[in-house]
């Protein structure tokens, strides 16, 4: 009876290990633009910090509901923390249930501590990222041609920062598949780096206190949009006093004035981080909407 039992627990085991979600090294090698460093990585309160080994935390929807779309999500935090599991453990849940497999990215923190340039390494782990789904498309029953990146606050930066700057890879990538994100999805997004518009600590955190005016202009990413930029999806409250709703309203322009399909919702109340006081159905139903609209999923 007790070996039986023991075959019963086993194969529950085996069973309750296949249904949970993968943890996938983004580096399996050799981590780009690292240095030696004495930082320990720490997850606190739900938040990564001093991160050094970038991984993906993958979401999968059933297959009878898999739509063929994907979005790799950047958490936010000021570039000095991943608010992990804010902002996304249950936006990859809500993404997987409509049948779109979720990536989470843990991604390097910028510091000079750990990194040779803290300005790409964020970047790095990004493109890398898209890279590996893209890749590994097959094997998650994904359309290569509907990969999507998602970013919150700075983590928005860093979205767009990889839709903006897809042309120049700043990883190793031989077989040479685009890191270009085919779509793009913003939640009170950090876009511009320009003193009357940024969010101070995370330009500090990523170009530093006195980063010259060139890198300046080359991370105001609303200085970067042309006319392959990926269509975007962009979500903003008016009353956000950590992020300038210009930042959000900018980006828009520039991308309508380069013909990109971009679609905006703008909430007169909200603040900063709205999407951590309500469910993730209510908050993500547009945004399901609007991936219909725009042909990344089917209508059902």
């Amino acid at each position: 009876m007790r070996k039986i039992l023991s075959v019963i627990i086993f194969v529950l085991c085996v069973f309750m290990y296949a249904q949970a979600q993968e943890i996938i090294n983004l580096y399996p090698d050799k981590i780009p633009n690292a240095k030696e460093s004495s930082a320990i990585e720490t997850f606190t309160r739900g938040m990564y910090s001093k991160v050094t080994k970038p991984m993906l935390e993958a979401f999968l929807p059933e297959k009878e509901k898999a739509t063929g779309a994907a979005v790799v999500i950047c958490p936010g935090g000021g570039y000095a923390v991943v608010v992990y599991q804010g902002e996304g453990i249950p936006t990859a849940k809500e993404f997987a249930k409509h049948g779109i497999a979720a990536f989470v990215l843990k991604y390097r923190l910028p510091s000079d501590s750990t990194m040779i340039d803290k300005t790409i390494g964020p970047l790095q782990d990004a493109q890398q990222a898209i890279k590996f789904v893209r890749d590994h498309a097959d094997n998650f029953g994904i359309d290569k041609n509907k990969i999507g990146i998602m970013g919150f606050s700075a983590g928005g930066h860093l979205a767009s920062t990889a839709a903006t700057h897809f042309q120049h890879p700043f990883i190793d990538n031989p077989s040479n598949p685009s890191v270009r994100p085919d779509f793009q999805i913003l939640v009170y997004p950090v876009i511009s780096m320009q003193d009357s518009l940024t969010h101070a600590g995370s330009r500090n955190n990523l170009l530093g206190e006195h980063p010259s005016k060139t890198i300046v202009d080359e991370f105001s990413n609303e200085m970067q949009v042309d006319t392959t930029t990926p269509p975007a999806y962009i979500t903003h409250a008016g009353d956000d006093k950590t992020v300038d709703i210009d930042n959000s309203i900018n980006y828009y322009e520039a991308l309508r004035h380069h013909r990109v399909a971009a679609e905006m919702h703008l909430y007169p109340k909200g603040g900063h981080g709205f999407v951590l006081f309500h469910p993730a159905e209510e908050w993500m139903a547009p945004i399901f909407q609007w991936m219909k609209n725009s042909n990344w999923i089917g209508a059902h």
